[in-house]
């Protein structure tokens, strides 16, 4: 074969270094960007935060990041949306603009403390014991047992891998730890605040904490006789259970009642991991009988071009200036790319707020179906670009602080032809089990029964599925007395 040459026409999607930061900055959550923005000030010296940043304008038509992204800027919401819908955002005051050089953000201190980790309950025990006059043998064996504490505060490992590791840390053949040494420190730690933790299992627990109770707390007795029949207590066998203690149903609510009152996983008092909060990127409150959106200002710093850096720039020469220009020319990268990731986001919930007005209007049930594709179409953007947007993102409502991903969900089928979304059959099915009666809970044939009279056809297994993802249990175990 000889070599020839061949002439081919195609098209390549080539991503420019702009675009890739555009597209990493549009899908970070909040919390991520701050990050992100404290490390474009630190090592761009181009760049500062400080509070009430002017208005900044490119001088350069060369530094346009939105060339390489489908954004629209943020005059064209007002055309998005037809009716009571309202944006209101600043971010223009808030992330382009020359101004004098600043420091730092005020609540940086304040933002730190807010996310410091809390006292663990491994901690809290370890600070217990060493308050508690215990012999270096029992300590050694108090510290294995507290190790092995899940984050309920139950031992989960078996007693005799808690006597072998005692043994190989104490080391004493001519005195080896036994079972009931063992025991007997675990029963010490049962008596640590929390009442009830370091026990192996649910019985044990609500039996500790049962014996911290006055002798003369009513129903004491039935309350421990309930325990001993854990597997009737298990199958809601109720019959059985006053059968065995050969009590009345009053004395058999009443014990009840008072194990409802212990706490069976003692050890999640205690801090524990540090909780993730959700920060809301976006702010819809009632306006004029209608919804107003607006980006929420107050979760990340101002950030602008460094004023006195952006004059040497265009001054100085030589290595210095070149590297300033550099500097410059990736400060309105960035400045640019902030600026179309809250375009992009407030453009999207807008649209999201004007398909939805009904669920904030009258709640879960009244929610539409929507998905990514209906966004997408109507904002002019490709569906992995509202993935993107959506994901780790927030919204503060009236009704609470929602991800935008839950806006957004499947359908099914009303006799009327219509739709439902999922999520408003989801609320549904909460209300009805809220409403049932204790003594007869609606089983999952009796929920979509419920729904088809309502003129939504839903299978069984769909009202299985949802309940069970809304944590709900089955009709056997919702059953109760009362």
């Amino acid at each position: 074969m000889k070599p020839s040459l061949q002439l081919q026409i195609g098209q390549q999607l080539t991503m420019t270094p702009q675009l890739q930061q555009a597209i990493r900055l549009l899908q970070l959550s909040t919390l991520d960007l701050r990050l992100e923005i404290q490390q474009a000030v630190e090592t761009n010296p181009l760049l500062e935060m400080e509070e009430g940043a002017e208005d900044f304008s490119a001088d350069d038509g060369e530094y346009d990041a939105d060339a390489d992204l489908d954004v629209e800027r943020s005059d064209a919401l007002e055309d998005l949306v037809d009716g009571p819908v309202e944006t209101d955002s600043d971010w223009d005051d808030l992330y382009v603009g020359q101004s004098s050089p600043g420091g730092e953000s005020e609540d940086a201190d304040a933002w730190q403390q807010r996310h410091a980790n809390p006292d663990t309950l491994i901690s809290h025990m370890e600070w217990q014991l060493n308050l508690t006059p215990m012999s270096d043998r029992d300590r050694v064996i108090a510290q294995i047992i507290i190790e092995a504490l899940d984050e309920r505060g139950f031992v989960t490992v078996p007693l005799e891998d808690l006597v072998t590791t005692a043994n190989n840390e104490i080391a004493d053949p001519d005195d080896p730890v036994e079972d009931d040494e063992v025991v007997a420190v675990l029963h010490r730690l049962q008596q640590f605040d929390p009442v009830g933790v370091a026990s192996r299992d649910l019985a044990e627990c609500l039996g500790v904490q049962l014996a911290q109770l006055p002798e003369d707390t009513p129903h004491l007795d039935h309350a421990r006789a309930v325990l001993a029949h854990q597997t009737l207590l298990e199958k809601h066998d109720y019959a059985g259970l006053r059968r065995a203690l050969g009590a009345t149903e009053e004395a058999l609510l009443a014990a009840m009642a008072l194990l409802r009152g212990l706490d069976p996983a003692p050890g999640q008092q205690i801090g524990g991991e540090s909780a993730d909060y959700a920060v809301p990127d976006v702010v819809v409150s009632a306006h004029k009988g209608g919804w107003r959106v607006a980006l929420n200002e107050a979760v990340l710093p101002r950030v602008n071009l460094h004023a006195q850096y952006a004059q040497m720039a265009r001054q100085v020469g030589g290595e210095d200036g070149q590297y300033l220009r550099n500097c410059m020319q990736e400060a309105k990268w960035f400045l640019k790319s902030l600026q179309s990731r809250h375009d992009t986001l407030l453009k999207v919930a807008s649209r999201i707020v004007e398909v939805q007005q009904d669920f904030f209007n009258y709640g879960e049930e009244a929610m539409k179906p929507l998905v990514l594709a209906d966004i997408a179409e109507a904002v002019g953007m490709h569906e992995s670009t509202i993935s993107r947007v959506t994901n780790q993102k927030f919204m503060l409502t009236p009704k609470g602080v929602f991800e935008l991903k839950y806006f957004f969900s499947s359908h099914v089928d009303t006799d009327g032809g219509g739709e439902c979304s999922s999520t408003a059959i989801r609320a549904i099915i909460k209300k009805l089990v809220a409403a049932e009666s204790p003594r007869k809970p609606l089983s999952d044939n009796k929920l979509a029964s419920l729904l088809n009279d309502q003129g939504i056809k839903v299978a069984r297994r769909t009202v299985a599925k949802y309940r069970e993802a809304m944590r709900i249990p089955s009709s056997s175990a919702r059953k109760r007395l009362v």
